[in-house]
Parts: structure tokens; sequence; C-alpha cells
């Protein structure tokens, strides 16, 4: 169960970011999360959006370099070991997570950890076969 986050190669200097979040904005796409990765040179910029579809299309109209790439979103309870139990289940299967950032949504309780995996199918079946809750593509939209 995963979903898409778009990966955005940034040059690293001054109004960049704000450049291409100003398009999102125009096209009328919502930004659920980001991550930027930089060096001295460029950075990464990952997003959660509420419509990657759309958003991808703008960013090729705008000859902007990106991927779409399938992560997956866990939505966990604010306590203490929310996070470590699905981290336990995964690292007891040799899935490694290769990165994850978060965010919380208005009316919530909890938080949502986006994560990417060599496994994401695997991880899923792990996971959910635990009880444990991911969210889909639809959900995000509807934050």
């Amino acid at each position: 169960m995963t979903i898409k986050q778009l990966s955005i190669f940034v040059e690293n200097k001054p109004g960049r970011l704000a450049e291409i979040t100003e398009m999102l904005a125009r096209e009328g796409v919502d930004i659920r999360a980001v991550c930027v990765s930089d060096t001295r040179e460029f950075g990464i910029l990952r997003l959660i959006v509420s419509d990657p579809e759309a958003a991808a299309e703008k960013l090729r109209d705008y000859h902007c370099t990106f991927s779409l790439t399938d992560v997956l979103v866990l939505r966990i309870d604010d306590q203490p070991g929310g996070l470590a139990a699905p981290m336990r289940i995964l690292s007891d299967q040799g899935i490694s997570v290769e990165y994850m950032y978060a965010f919380v949504s208005k009316g919530n309780t909890g938080a949502y950890i986006i994560f990417r995996v060599e496994e994401p199918e695997k991880a899923t079946a792990l996971l959910t076969g635990a009880g444990i809750s991911l969210a889909t593509q639809e959900e995000i939209k509807n934050l």
C-alpha cells in the first residue's frame, strides 16, 4: 500500500524553492509533507502532495527534473513506542529504512511517518499483518 512521493532535483540557489512551491500553489496542489536534503550545489526536495499526478504534469511543463517514488506512510499514535514497534517489525525481518520524515494533520492525534524501503510490498504485508495502519493515497488527498 504505497503512495507517490515527488523527488525534485533543485539547484541550491536563492529563490528556487520559492519558484517550485509557488508553481504548485498556482496549480492548486496542496503540500502535505516536505523534506529537503542538500549538498553545496543541489538538493532533493521530497514532497507528499494532495495530487501527485497533477503535480508531476506541472513539473514537466516547468522543465523540472523529478521522479515519482513509492513510499509507505504509517499512521501512528502519539505515544511512547508508536514508532518503535513498526521499526522493530521491519528490522527483525531484515528490511532497512532508507529515509523517513513525518507530518501531523489538523484534528489528528497521531502522526504520519513517510518512509522508503527496498521491499515495500513485503513491508506492507508485515506491518498490516501486525495491525499497524498505513495511509492510502486517497486518505492523503483528503487530509
